[in-house]
Order: structure tokens, then C-alpha cells, then sequence
């Protein structure tokens, strides 16, 4: 089968063997799968990984042990837990010690023909979601897991730094229930984009400095830590979303000084993504700038790294 797979520090579309489940899992047919900075960030040396990319997916399950399963379209959470250590015991398996994750650790990934994934991370994607919403599930959950993480009071002024994917997203989300924030960018295009959405954006040289409760750090750009404590209020929360490769270098002082509260924030619950979607409460395919065929993927990725350049989607072989 195709794959777009990682070796040696390269990364390139190569035939490699369809994957053989293990018990408990189901083999799954990909559909589609979404490009994310965060694959963007693995080709620069991110993590380290080695193996096939991609880990937001809709797909249809070909096996599976569980027979109720098969044909059924499904997204997966990216976290593969042991389910047996203290932390999994107590329902925190996004942070099992000895967990993979899917494209990003251990885990061969979604930007392939088939994939093979744990039943227990299975979602059943609903009948009418399309196949290219449904690649914005796992990233709409990570924008939910700020709403489990931090209590935003709809009087609170809350600033969504970057205007890529993750921090549209974002401030859909949050704005879709109760605390519209503003949308802070630096490409004219995608501020644009985002107002044509209903998104109050700008830019960022036009915000004024510690005047806001709760700022919301998703550039994927290690200068994003430091706008963000410039913008927030002392005693205010900076909720930090983005990952890249290399070293963040920041002085801890004015954290102290101004008495912030700083939460990283990672994956999300499943559930309230898929909900909202079904409901029409989010729309997300205004994000998408090209679909490309994964024969294609070398040259998807280099779109997608382009500036102004918003969600590219991989689509998969018919078979």
C-alpha cells in the first residue's frame, strides 16, 4: 500500500506493507486524513519520529473482531494507552507513561491506504457528516479540552493568538459557547477569512498590552509565548496550545511578577466535537484550502507549509 512515511530524517511517499491488527484492534480503510502543523513540525525533527505520518482521519473498518463494527466509517483518538498503570486507572490515558500516538510516537499513522487502530479509540463518525468535516474531529476536541481545563466567564476578554487552523478553530469553539474571543494574526488573508466567518480578528500590533483574562497561545511559533505575556493581565491564564521543534527561550520573571497561570493543553474529548458537528453547530470546511491525492502528499505537505495557507486534506485511493 501507499504510505507517506518517515525514515532517516526524510520523508516521502513509499509502498510499504498493509498493516496486520493485533487483537483488540481493527484494521481500518483511510478515507480521508487532514494535514496538521504538528505533521509540519515532525518533518522539521519534531519528536523524533520515525514511521508513517497523519493522525486526523475518517475511515471505514474492514476488520475487526467485534462485528458490529465493520463497514462502520470511524475517527480515531491518537493516544494508544496500556489501560493497566495508575494513570490510565484514573481515566488519564492522553498521559499514559508508556503510550504511542498515532503519527507522532511509536504509532504508524493516517497518510496510508489502511491503518490499524485500538476498538476502544474508535468514534462512529454520523451518517450525515462528510468525509472532509469529519477530518476536523480531533482537532475541534483539543480545542474543547481549553473548555475542560479553564473556567471562561462570558464577562472574561480572552485573545486566541494565530490565525492558522488550531486558533480558528479555537475561537469558533469558544465563541460557539458564550465567550467570543478575538482572533489575533498576522496575515491579512487569513484575518479576512476568519471576519468572513464571523471571527472578530486582528492584528496583533493593534491589541493593547495586559488587558486580558485569559490568552490562548496557538501560533506554533516559539515567539507566541511572549505575546501572550505581554497581552495578559496580571493574575490572568495563558493557555498554551502550540507545538514545534527546537528549544522556547523566555523570561520566567514577569510570570511571577504578574502571578500568571500558565496550562499546556493537548488532545481533547471526542464526544462535544463530534456533537456540534453533527448538529451543524460548526462548519470547519471553510478552512480547507485544497484537497490533494495522497499520491500527491509530498507535494500537499509543501502547500500546507506555505504562508496564508490554511487545512489541506489527503484524499485516499478508491479501492
Amino acid at each position: 500500500m501507499l504510505a507517506f512515511v518517515r525514515h532517516n530524517q526524510q520523508s516521502s511517499l513509499r509502498e510499504v506493507p498493509k498493516p496486520v491488527r493485533g487483537a483488540g484492534e481493527a484494521l481500518v480503510r483511510v478515507r480521508a486524513a487532514g494535514i496538521c502543523n504538528t505533521d509540519l513540525e515532525i518533518i522539521r525533527g519534531y519528536m523524533g519520529f520515525e514511521g508513517t505520518l497523519g493522525h486526523e482521519l475518517v475511515g471505514v473498518v474492514e476488520e475487526c473482531d467485534d462485528p458490529s463494527w465493520l463497514g462502520v466509517r470511524v475517527t480515531s483518538e491518537i493516544n494508544l494507552a496500556c489501560q493497566r498503570c495508575e494513570l490510565c486507572q484514573r481515566g488519564l490515558q492522553r498521559h499514559c507513561p508508556t503510550r504511542r500516538v498515532l503519527g507522532i510516537l511509536g504509532k504508524d499513522g493516517a497518510f496510508a491506504e489502511y491503518v490499524t487502530l485500538p476498538v476502544e479509540n474508535l468514534h462512529r463518525v454520523p451518517d450525515g457528516l462528510s468525509d472532509r468535516a469529519a477530518c476536523f474531529i480531533e482537532p475541534l476536541a483539543a480545542c474543547f479540552e481549553i473548555l475542560e481545563q479553564v473556567a471562561i466567564s462570558p464577562h472574561d476578554r480572552v485573545a486566541v493568538l494565530g490565525d492558522g487552523k488550531l486558533g480558528t478553530l479555537t475561537a469558533m469553539v469558544l465563541g460557539n459557547h458564550g465567550t467570543p474571543p478575538v482572533l489575533v494574526g498576522k496575515h491579512a488573508s487569513k484575518i479576512a477569512r476568519a471576519q468572513r466567518m464571523g471571527i472578530r480578528s486582528t492584528l496583533a500590533h493593534e491589541l493593547s498590552p495586559k488587558s486580558y483574562d485569559v490568552v490562548i497561545e496557538a501560533t506554533g511559533s516559539a515567539s507566541g509565548m511572549e505575546l501572550a505575556t505581554s497581552l495578559v493581565r496580571p493574575r490572568g491564564t495563558i493557555v498554551l496550545k502550540s507545538t514545534y521543534h527546537g528549544a522556547l527561550t523566555l523570561q520566567a520573571a514577569p510570570w511571577v511578577i504578574d502571578e500568571l497561570t500558565i496550562i499546556g493543553s493537548r488532545c481533547g474529548p471526542f464526544p462535544p466535537a463530534l456533537s456540534e458537528l453533527a448538529a451543524a453547530r460548526l462548519s470547519p470546511e471553510g478552512l480547507i484550502d485544497t484537497v490533494f491525492p495522497l499520491q500527491d502528499a509530498e507535494r500537499a505537505l509543501q502547500h500546507a507549509s506555505k504562508p496564508g495557507v490554511l487545512k489541506v486534506l489527503l484524499q485516499m485511493p478508491e479501492t
